[in-house]
Protein backbone atom coordinates (compact mmCIF):
# COMPACT_ATOMS: atom_id res chain seq x y z
CA UNK A 1 0.00 0.00 0.00
CA UNK A 2 1.40 3.66 -0.87
CA UNK A 3 2.83 5.45 1.90
CA UNK A 4 0.04 8.41 1.78
CA UNK A 5 -2.99 6.01 1.93
CA UNK A 6 -1.01 4.27 5.20
CA UNK A 7 -0.68 8.03 6.75
CA UNK A 8 -4.34 8.47 6.22
CA UNK A 9 -5.75 5.39 7.84
CA UNK A 10 -3.27 5.68 11.05
CA UNK A 11 -4.53 9.02 11.02
CA UNK A 12 -8.34 7.98 10.92
CA UNK A 13 -7.33 6.01 13.53
CA UNK A 14 -5.58 8.15 15.62
CA UNK A 15 -8.47 10.13 15.48
CA UNK A 16 -11.00 7.44 16.49
CA UNK A 17 -9.10 6.94 19.62
CA UNK A 18 -8.04 10.25 20.90
CA UNK A 19 -12.25 10.80 20.21
CA UNK A 20 -12.26 7.67 22.52
CA UNK A 21 -9.80 9.15 25.18
CA UNK A 22 -12.25 12.58 25.34
CA UNK A 23 -14.82 10.65 25.84
CA UNK A 24 -14.11 8.29 28.58
CA UNK A 25 -12.73 11.14 30.48
CA UNK A 26 -15.62 13.47 30.22
CA UNK A 27 -17.89 10.26 30.72
CA UNK A 28 -16.20 10.20 34.34
CA UNK A 29 -16.74 12.95 35.78
CA UNK A 30 -20.68 13.39 34.52
CA UNK A 31 -23.57 12.03 35.75
CA UNK A 32 -24.67 10.46 32.82
CA UNK A 33 -24.90 7.15 33.55
CA UNK A 34 -27.79 6.08 34.66
CA UNK A 35 -31.65 7.66 34.87
CA UNK A 36 -33.99 5.98 37.24
CA UNK A 37 -37.86 5.98 38.16
CA UNK A 38 -38.08 5.57 41.79
CA UNK A 39 -41.53 4.95 43.71
CA UNK A 40 -42.58 6.06 47.20
CA UNK A 41 -43.40 2.70 48.25
CA UNK A 42 -44.62 3.09 51.77
CA UNK A 43 -46.61 6.24 50.61
CA UNK A 44 -47.88 4.52 47.57
CA UNK A 45 -50.00 1.27 50.29
CA UNK A 46 -51.14 3.56 53.10
CA UNK A 47 -53.42 5.70 50.71
CA UNK A 48 -54.02 2.64 48.55
CA UNK A 49 -52.70 4.54 45.42
CA UNK A 50 -53.24 3.17 41.74
CA UNK A 51 -53.03 5.17 38.04
CA UNK A 52 -52.50 8.25 38.19
CA UNK A 53 -52.30 8.87 41.91
CA UNK A 54 -49.07 7.08 41.21
CA UNK A 55 -47.18 9.87 39.70
CA UNK A 56 -47.30 12.06 43.11
CA UNK A 57 -45.43 9.47 44.67
CA UNK A 58 -43.01 8.58 41.13
CA UNK A 59 -39.58 10.57 42.06
CA UNK A 60 -36.49 10.53 39.09
CA UNK A 61 -32.69 10.45 39.40
CA UNK A 62 -29.73 10.64 37.37
CA UNK A 63 -26.10 9.35 38.64
CA UNK A 64 -22.32 8.67 37.21
CA UNK A 65 -19.49 7.33 39.12
CA UNK A 66 -18.70 10.01 41.39
CA UNK A 67 -21.86 12.07 42.20
CA UNK A 68 -25.58 12.11 41.33
CA UNK A 69 -29.02 14.12 41.83
CA UNK A 70 -32.61 13.17 41.98
CA UNK A 71 -36.10 14.26 43.47
CA UNK A 72 -37.75 12.23 45.91
CA UNK A 73 -41.64 12.19 45.81
CA UNK A 74 -44.08 10.38 48.22
CA UNK A 75 -47.50 12.49 47.82
CA UNK A 76 -46.13 15.64 50.09
CA UNK A 77 -44.46 17.48 47.17
CA UNK A 78 -40.76 17.11 46.22
CA UNK A 79 -37.92 16.68 47.45
CA UNK A 80 -34.65 17.48 45.89
CA UNK A 81 -31.00 15.36 47.16
CA UNK A 82 -27.83 15.50 45.97
CA UNK A 83 -25.23 12.67 46.92
CA UNK A 84 -21.83 11.73 46.42
CA UNK A 85 -20.23 7.67 46.06
CA UNK A 86 -17.18 8.86 48.28
CA UNK A 87 -17.77 9.61 51.00
CA UNK A 88 -21.44 9.54 51.51
CA UNK A 89 -22.36 6.25 50.13
CA UNK A 90 -19.02 3.89 50.90
CA UNK A 91 -21.75 1.44 53.36
CA UNK A 92 -24.81 1.35 50.96
CA UNK A 93 -22.95 0.68 47.61
CA UNK A 94 -20.20 -2.98 46.60
CA UNK A 95 -17.25 -0.68 46.70
CA UNK A 96 -14.87 -2.70 45.18
CA UNK A 97 -17.27 -3.27 41.87
CA UNK A 98 -17.46 0.64 42.12
CA UNK A 99 -14.08 1.51 42.11
CA UNK A 100 -13.03 -1.53 39.30
CA UNK A 101 -15.25 0.36 37.13
CA UNK A 102 -13.35 3.50 37.93
CA UNK A 103 -10.07 2.10 37.41
CA UNK A 104 -10.76 0.22 34.28
CA UNK A 105 -12.30 3.80 32.44
CA UNK A 106 -9.35 5.29 33.71
CA UNK A 107 -7.17 2.70 32.25
CA UNK A 108 -9.38 2.70 28.68
CA UNK A 109 -8.38 6.22 28.34
CA UNK A 110 -5.18 6.04 29.43
CA UNK A 111 -4.84 3.23 26.72
CA UNK A 112 -6.50 5.16 23.93
CA UNK A 113 -3.99 8.01 24.48
CA UNK A 114 -0.92 5.61 24.17
CA UNK A 115 -2.64 3.73 20.91
CA UNK A 116 -3.42 7.88 19.84
CA UNK A 117 0.50 7.87 20.24
CA UNK A 118 0.99 4.79 18.33
CA UNK A 119 -0.68 5.23 15.28
CA UNK A 120 0.26 8.79 15.01
CA UNK A 121 4.17 7.96 15.15
CA UNK A 122 3.42 5.77 12.29
CA UNK A 123 1.63 7.89 10.08
CA UNK A 124 3.74 10.91 10.55
CA UNK A 125 7.41 9.72 11.85
CA UNK A 126 9.94 7.26 10.04
CA UNK A 127 10.23 4.38 12.61
CA UNK A 128 13.00 2.90 9.86
CA UNK A 129 15.38 5.77 10.74
CA UNK A 130 14.90 6.67 13.99
CA UNK A 131 17.70 4.07 14.94
CA UNK A 132 20.33 3.46 12.51
CA UNK A 133 21.46 -0.64 11.38
CA UNK A 134 18.97 -3.64 12.63
CA UNK A 135 17.52 -1.54 15.56
CA UNK A 136 15.84 0.95 13.15
CA UNK A 137 13.69 -2.17 11.77
CA UNK A 138 13.34 -3.73 15.15
CA UNK A 139 11.53 -0.81 16.14
CA UNK A 140 9.10 -0.44 13.16
CA UNK A 141 8.23 -4.03 13.80
CA UNK A 142 7.68 -3.85 17.29
CA UNK A 143 5.37 -0.86 16.88
CA UNK A 144 3.40 -2.86 14.41
CA UNK A 145 3.39 -5.72 16.64
CA UNK A 146 2.15 -3.47 19.44
CA UNK A 147 -0.82 -2.18 18.16
CA UNK A 148 -3.30 -5.07 17.64
CA UNK A 149 -2.15 -6.43 21.51
CA UNK A 150 -3.05 -2.31 22.44
CA UNK A 151 -6.77 -2.14 21.03
CA UNK A 152 -7.36 -5.49 21.98
CA UNK A 153 -6.49 -4.24 25.39
CA UNK A 154 -8.83 -0.88 25.03
CA UNK A 155 -11.37 -3.46 24.08
CA UNK A 156 -11.48 -5.91 27.20
CA UNK A 157 -11.35 -2.74 29.79
CA UNK A 158 -14.56 -1.45 27.87
CA UNK A 159 -16.25 -4.57 28.15
CA UNK A 160 -15.36 -4.73 31.70
CA UNK A 161 -16.45 -1.57 32.90
CA UNK A 162 -19.95 -2.35 30.82
CA UNK A 163 -20.28 -6.01 32.68
CA UNK A 164 -19.01 -4.45 36.04
CA UNK A 165 -21.45 -1.48 35.96
CA UNK A 166 -24.43 -3.88 34.82
CA UNK A 167 -23.93 -6.28 37.56
CA UNK A 168 -23.67 -3.47 39.89
CA UNK A 169 -26.80 -1.71 38.77
CA UNK A 170 -28.91 -4.91 37.93
CA UNK A 171 -27.45 -7.37 40.60
CA UNK A 172 -26.94 -5.16 43.54
CA UNK A 173 -29.91 -2.91 42.89
CA UNK A 174 -27.56 0.44 43.00
CA UNK A 175 -30.47 2.82 42.25
CA UNK A 176 -32.77 1.63 45.35
CA UNK A 177 -29.76 1.68 47.75
CA UNK A 178 -28.69 5.01 46.39
CA UNK A 179 -32.85 6.29 47.16
CA UNK A 180 -33.45 4.37 50.63
CA UNK A 181 -30.42 5.79 52.11
CA UNK A 182 -30.71 7.43 55.25
CA UNK A 183 -34.78 6.86 54.34
CA UNK A 184 -35.78 5.07 58.05
CA UNK A 185 -39.50 6.41 57.16
CA UNK A 186 -39.86 5.72 53.76
CA UNK A 187 -39.06 2.65 51.45
CA UNK A 188 -38.23 3.57 47.49
CA UNK A 189 -38.68 0.64 44.54
CA UNK A 190 -36.59 0.87 41.16
CA UNK A 191 -39.50 1.41 38.74
CA UNK A 192 -37.86 1.48 35.82
CA UNK A 193 -33.89 1.99 34.55
CA UNK A 194 -32.00 3.51 31.46
CA UNK A 195 -28.34 3.81 30.71
CA UNK A 196 -27.03 7.03 29.27
CA UNK A 197 -25.05 8.76 26.94
CA UNK A 198 -21.92 8.05 29.45
CA UNK A 199 -22.42 4.47 29.43
CA UNK A 200 -22.78 4.55 25.63
CA UNK A 201 -19.89 5.87 25.08
CA UNK A 202 -17.48 3.47 26.73
CA UNK A 203 -19.95 1.15 24.55
CA UNK A 204 -18.94 2.59 21.18
CA UNK A 205 -15.26 2.37 22.43
CA UNK A 206 -15.34 -1.00 22.90
CA UNK A 207 -15.91 -1.58 19.13
CA UNK A 208 -13.81 0.89 18.19
CA UNK A 209 -10.49 -1.62 18.98
CA UNK A 210 -11.89 -3.95 16.02
CA UNK A 211 -12.17 -1.20 13.94
CA UNK A 212 -8.59 -0.37 14.69
CA UNK A 213 -7.90 -3.90 13.89
CA UNK A 214 -9.43 -3.79 10.63
CA UNK A 215 -7.63 -0.32 9.81
CA UNK A 216 -3.71 -2.03 10.93
CA UNK A 217 -4.56 -4.99 8.89
CA UNK A 218 -5.88 -2.22 5.74
CA UNK A 219 -2.26 -0.44 6.04
CA UNK A 220 -0.64 -3.88 5.17
CA UNK A 221 0.39 -4.73 8.67
CA UNK A 222 0.34 -8.62 9.62
CA UNK A 223 -0.93 -9.46 12.86
CA UNK A 224 1.25 -10.68 15.69
CA UNK A 225 2.68 -14.59 15.04
CA UNK A 226 0.99 -14.12 11.57
CA UNK A 227 4.24 -13.44 9.30
CA UNK A 228 4.44 -15.23 5.77
CA UNK A 229 7.73 -16.43 4.58
CA UNK A 230 8.34 -13.46 2.11
CA UNK A 231 8.16 -11.00 5.34
CA UNK A 232 10.65 -13.16 6.90
CA UNK A 233 12.92 -13.23 3.74
CA UNK A 234 12.28 -9.66 3.54
CA UNK A 235 13.36 -9.33 7.07
CA UNK A 236 16.79 -11.42 7.17
CA UNK A 237 17.69 -9.82 3.49
CA UNK A 238 17.75 -6.44 4.97
CA UNK A 239 18.86 -7.49 8.48
CA UNK A 240 22.22 -8.98 6.39
CA UNK A 241 22.64 -5.14 4.16
CA UNK A 242 23.42 -3.74 7.42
Amino acid sequence: MPNQQKKIIFCMAGVLNIVCALGVVTALGTPLWIKATILCKTGALLVNASGQELDKFMGKMQYGLFHGEGVRQCGLGARPFRFSFFPDLLKAIPVSIHVNVILFSTILAVLSMVETAFFMYNAFGKPFEALHGPLGLYLLSFISVVLPPASQAQGSCGCLVMILFASEVKIHHLSEKIANYKEGTYAYKTQDEKYTASFWVVFICFFVHFLNGLLIRLAGFQFPFVKSKDTETANVAADLMY
